[in-house]
């Protein structure tokens, strides 16, 4: 068995043994669980059955994570990414006004979308066309989305209707008088401790599943004070027989025939949600790869440049950004939003991950959760919130590779990410962004610089806003 490993993983040839790999896929996963719980909670928001999106972010994750560890042989795993199932939700769903059905076909057209750039030389073209400013904006704008989602998900910011305020309502912090609201606090409190504190030696796992830690401690926690039930909870065989409700629906009447047929003016609306979709998955996976697999020696210098090239499949960053992309139309065949390269497989790499292997013992630990469905689904949202909280935290963080001080810079940067927020789109975050952008380039004489795919997506997003204004959808 093991000369079968090293044979086909090439273990010795990434300085990395069967023990080593087997201890990062498990420091992966428990970095990672938290997402079996907080999808369905997220995507359950949306009208999908709650045991469906368990069960579909289960096998999205144990085939697109299959994918990455045997096509691809590096040590990344993927699952339904948190912001993108955000986004779906209380953007494309709740904000815009389509079902999830209809969102759905656009994970599926996104998947497909991003497959045809990875595989040709129009990934090179897209990548090279979005300012670096700009992509930090958008990722740093999603954390800001994403915390806000887990703090008014959970209640403690509240809404009091007000006539006489602009937005219709005052905005303020609740009263911290109920057991969901102090569990939250103790979930945060948790999670901020294990995330912060620097454990040695062998207690540094501790600091590598400090989410799931924290989750499941705070679900236990919530036990004696009424707040973790297992009433609603569900169950292997309930999920299964739930799954054929979203299973391939996006080929019933439900899915593409009614996002394309009817109102016409919805088109464009569709199409720029599809971009925008495919704009934050991409440019996710691809910052994720080399912002870990560069500092590990996972991806060399050749690999970067053949995926700028554009040359195929010749090197593991062309075949992690394909397995990538394929497990997101996969994905959305099963019923779940776009799958994604975790940025918590970092875990496992510190934890010594070089190869596939990591990524299969992921895929593992993913089915044995399914088995566990009942307790995973009592999990509650007290105890998912404040991990969406610290994600938006650590998401954040690329708003420090932005150079603040120059207004060019920091106008397009500020009304990208605030605009997310503000507006409770992602997609209107970006448009602000690209708008932006072009104003200041153009104000100083540099519009040449601004590529022609930002311009064109710039009068996209453009053209939204304007027939939103002047169509009623």
């Amino acid at each position: 068995m093991k000369e079968i490993m090293e044979k086909f993983f090439k273990l010795k040839e990434n300085g990395t043994t069967a023990s080593t790999e087997i201890l990062a896929g498990l420091t992966t996963f428990f970095a990672m669980a938290y997402i079996v719980a907080v999808n369905p909670n997220v995507l359950g928001q949306a009208g999908m059955p709650w045991g469906a999106v368990f069960l579909a972010t289960i096998i999205a994750s144990i085939i697109g994570t299959l994918i990455m560890g045997l096509f691809a042989n590096v040590p990344y795993a993927l699952a339904p990414g948190v912001g993108l199932n955000a986004f779906f939700t209380f953007t494309v769903v709740k904000g815009l006004g389509f079902t999830w059905q209809q969102a759905m076909s656009m994970v599926f057209i996104c998947g497909l979308i991003n497959i045809i750039i990875t595989a040709t030389k129009l990934r090179k073209l897209i990548i090279q066309s979005i300012p670096p400013m700009l992509q930090h904006a958008i990722s740093g704008g999603i954390g800001i989305f994403i915390a806000y989602i887990g703090l008014v998900d959970i209640g403690i910011i509240k809404f009091t209707p007000d006539k006489t305020a602009a937005a219709g309502a005052n905005i303020g912090l609740a009263r911290l008088d109920t057991s969901s609201l102090c569990l939250f606090l103790i979930g945060l409190f948790l999670c901020i401790v294990l995330t912060v504190i620097k454990l040695p030696g062998k207690w540094a796992v501790v600091n590598k599943g400090a989410f799931i830690i924290a989750m499941l401690a705070t679900t236990l926690i919530g036990i004696p004070m009424g707040v973790t039930t297992m009433s609603h909870s569900v169950n292997l065989m309930q999920a299964v027989h739930q799954l054929p409700q979203t299973f391939m629906v996006i080929f019933t009447p439900a899915g593409f025939p009614s996002l394309f047929a009817g109102n016409a003016a919805r088109i464009p609306l569709a199409l720029v949600t599809i971009f925008a979709f495919s704009l934050s998955d991409i440019f996710d996976t691809i910052g994720t790869f080399i912002g870990t697999g560069r500092r590990a020696g996972i991806f060399s210098q050749q690999d970067e440049d053949a995926m700028e090239k554009g040359t195929g499949f010749s090197s593991k960053m062309d075949k992690a950004m394909f397995a990538d992309s394929t497990a997101t139309a996969i994905g959305s065949l099963i019923g779940t939003s776009n799958t994604t390269t975790f940025v918590e497989s970092a875990a496992g790499i510190a934890a010594g991950g070089r190869t596939g292997l990591t990524s299969v013992v992921v895929s593992i630990c993913f089915l044995i959760s399914a088995i566990l469905s009942p307790v995973v689904s009592a999990i509650p949202t007290a105890a998912t919130a404040p991990v969406l909280v610290l994600v938006g935290c650590m998401m954040m963080s690329s708003f420090g590779e932005i150079d603040w001080t120059d207004l060019s810079v920091a106008i397009p940067a500020f009304f990208s990410s605030i605009f997310m927020a503000l507006s409770y789109s992602i997609s209107y975050g970006i448009a602000a962004g690209f708008v932006t952008y072009c104003i200041t380039k153009v104000v100083k004489r540099e519009a040449k610089e601004v590529h022609p795919i930002v311009w064109g997506v710039a009068f996209l997003f453009i053209l939204d806003l304007t027939l939103q204004a002047v169509v009623k959808f």
